[in-house]
């Protein structure tokens, strides 16, 4: 059935599920900070967000696999960000303010 599904079709699917899981950081967001009341409760609002979360990974996997992303690749990636957002954290802390290089 997946394989029946266009790579634009592929895309707008990534782009739809990335924004319902945003939609579910931050219900859950308002959950935690309790300043904007909602009716959904903590494990509700968890239990969307790793739905959510789960949606973008199969998307994210199909796509990588349709493109030939190696996961040594996206491994690469991930350390160079994490670096910049450390860097970043720590030019916060030491009151440097953001380095915006992303």
């Amino acid at each position: 059935m997946i394989e029946n599904i266009s790579d634009a079709a592929m895309l707008e699917g990534l782009a739809e599920e990335t924004a319902e899981l945003a939609q579910a950081a931050l219900k859950l967001a308002r959950v935690i900070r309790d300043e904007n009341p909602t009716p959904v409760t903590a494990e509700e609002a968890e239990g969307h967000l790793a739905e959510e979360i789960v949606d973008v990974l199969l998307y994210l996997q199909e796509i990588r696999d349709r493109w030939g992303i190696t996961l040594a690749e996206i491994n690469d990636i991930m350390i160079l960000k994490r670096q910049r957002w450390e860097k970043r954290l720590d030019g916060r802390s030491n009151g440097q303010g953001n380095d915006r290089d992303e």
